[in-house]
């Protein structure tokens, strides 16, 4: 029989090995795509053979679909868990709006968000991948527009259609991604969130909850 210590130990060490790969393999793919995060490619940037990440991931779609979850999982923390700081409403709406435009601004990801750099990758390409990379943006989308329906149940935000506000608002910070990246400058996220401010408070978003978007 195995020793308990033994096969615990190298758990240890391969869940270990499997973060450091996939923190390489996010910021990878955040900037050369789904298609150009391969076994090969990732072992030049991550210092790991390519044996042993091929032990950690198998194929090439077990490596993209680990790294989809990982980058998915630093979505959470960084913008959803944050902004759940404040009661449900228009503050964390608003909170949860800044979170994305700082996790773009900051470079969490050296290719900015996540998700956007790779969604074009995979949109026309059905299978396991891209049912990952939409499954990720759906549940943000959703999540969005569910923070907009508890701020308009608690009288703090006037819309006739939640989907609709939550489409704006999530298309200015995607358009605050792409232009950053294109001309290599942070104005657009200032812009972005002055649209923001300006958008929620024509919805009756009130100045105290509005000055959260202050970047």
């Amino acid at each position: 029989m195995s020793d308990p210590v033994i096969v615990d130990g190298r758990r240890a060490r391969g869940d270990a090995s499997r973060r450091v790969v996939l923190a390489s393999a996010t910021d990878l793919a955040s900037v050369e795509g789904l298609d150009g995060l391969t076994i090969g490619r990732l072992a030049e940037t991550s210092g790991y053979s390519k044996s042993s990440i091929a032990t950690l991931f198998r194929s090439k779609e077990g490596l993209q679909l680990a790294t989809i979850a990982a980058a998915r999982e630093i979505f959470v923390q960084q913008i959803v868990e944050a902004a759940r700081t404040e009661p449900r409403g228009a503050r964390r709406l608003v909170l949860l709006m800044r979170n994305a435009l700082v996790y773009s601004r900051d470079r969490v990801f050296t290719g900015g968000c996540f998700f956007a750099a790779t969604a074009a990758d995979v949109d026309s390409k059905p299978g396991p991948v891209n049912d990952a990379v939409r499954e990720g943006l759906a549940a943000w989308y959703g999540y969005v527009e569910a923070q907009i329906g508890h701020a308009v149940a608690a009288g703090e935000l006037r819309t006739d259609d939640p989907e609709v506000l939550a489409f704006e608002l999530i298309a200015l910070n995607e358009q605050a991604n792409s232009r950053s990246l294109m001309m290599q400058d942070a104005r657009p996220y200032a812009l972005a969130a002055a649209a923001m401010r300006a958008r929620l408070a024509s919805a009756g978003v009130g100045a105290e909850a509005l000055a959260l978007l202050d970047l």
